[in-house]
């Protein structure tokens, strides 16, 4: 797993989570531009997938292969699920769904990285 673009993808997340957690202060739902955001950031988690899955396959590391993958998949899927979610709940608590969707994708990559470097795998 590339370590820059595990650090950008968790600063893309980071950021998201502070531009929605605006918006549920300002007590306002999803915008365009949001969703645009979450948009990029999604499409370089299914990069991160399909590159891991790759790199898991044509490397002699010692790492659990299913962790790495279910996390792999797990953290493509919550954005999308939290995003729905978010525009299903017109309130700002649609938005705050969001935050979490955002946080715990960027726990998520950092767990990754754990697990690539096989600590605590």
């Amino acid at each position: 797993m590339n370590d820059t673009v595990g650090v950008l993808l968790i600063i893309g997340c980071l950021l998201l989570a502070a531009w929605s957690l605006l918006l549920v202060v300002l007590g306002r739902p999803l915008d365009n531009p949001l969703f645009y955001g979450l948009s990029v950031l999604e499409a370089a988690l299914l990069v991160q997938v399909v590159a891991g899955i790759v790199m898991l396959a044509g490397s002699s590391r010692d790492v659990d292969g299913a962790a790495f993958v279910g996390y792999l998949l797990t953290a493509v899927l919550i954005l999308p699920l939290a995003v729905v979610w978010a525009v299903a709940e017109k309130s700002r608590w649609g938005t705050g769904v969001l935050v979490a969707g955002c946080l715990t994708v960027a726990v998520m990559v950092v767990r990754m990285q754990q697990i690539w470097a096989g600590a605590g795998a």
